[in-house]
């Protein structure tokens, strides 16, 4: 799960391959860009399930992440990922364990839920494919190319379907390179609720110190 959330990323423009993008895919990225980073919060339900390369499901999962800035909470089976900005508190359930670290949002390696409605990088390259209903929502679809090292990426295309009404991811298609797809779908998407700042705060006080692994400098 914690790859989707590497990929699904980054507030990045688009100017570096402008010469050589589809310019329709650009307008779609642009206006989804503008429209989800004018929300004050997010807060999202999520279904993700990955198929191998004959098109049988191996797993499914369910998902929830809340969006505040650089705050973030997210709630995915076996834990739960609490960020306050500056502290990232992660408690394995199965472990009953909490791992703290400090927080950077301008590491890319860093889990970082609070980008994940902007998939944006300057790493990527995309072109318009098609227009698409995905339930009651018509989409359009972009693929994106991962264009700075390729080789390294455990997939070759990543398919966007945008709501052309709302402007809002409804779901996200991942070709792997084995010939197996991770598909993330949005099944609700409830921007700018009132999230309380104490909901981005983990509280230790229920953990023993043994339970606790502190890695902040």
């Amino acid at each position: 799960m914690k790859h989707l959330l590497y990929i699904l990323l980054c507030s990045s423009t688009f100017s570096a391959f402008a010469q050589e993008q589809d310019p329709k895919a650009k307008t779609i990225l642009d206006d989804l860009s503008k429209v989800t980073k004018a929300y004050k919060t997010i807060s999202a339900d999520y279904v993700f399930t990955i198929f191998n390369k004959d098109k049988k499901q191996v797993e499914k999962q369910t998902g929830k992440v809340q969006v505040k800035g650089q705050k973030f909470k997210l709630e995915i089976p076996g834990s739960n990922i609490v960020c306050d900005g500056k502290t990232i508190w992660t408690h394995n359930k199965d472990a009953a364990e909490v791992t703290i670290k400090n927080f950077d949002a301008n590491n890319d390696e860093q889990l970082n839920p609070s980008k994940i409605f902007t998939l944006y990088e300057t790493g990527y390259k995309y072109k318009f494919d098609k227009e698409e209903k995905v339930g009651a929502a018509m989409c359009n679809v972009v693929d994106l190319y991962p264009s700075v090292k390729p080789e390294k990426k455990k997939f070759h295309t990543i398919k966007l379907y945008v709501d052309k009404a709302k402007k809002q991811v409804v779901q996200l298609k991942m070709l792997m390179k084995d010939g197996g797809t991770q598909l993330y779908e949005i099944k609700t998407f409830k921007p700018n609720l009132e999230l309380a700042d104490a909901l981005f705060v983990f509280d230790t006080k229920a953990f023993k110190p043994d339970q606790i692994v502190d890695e902040r400098d």
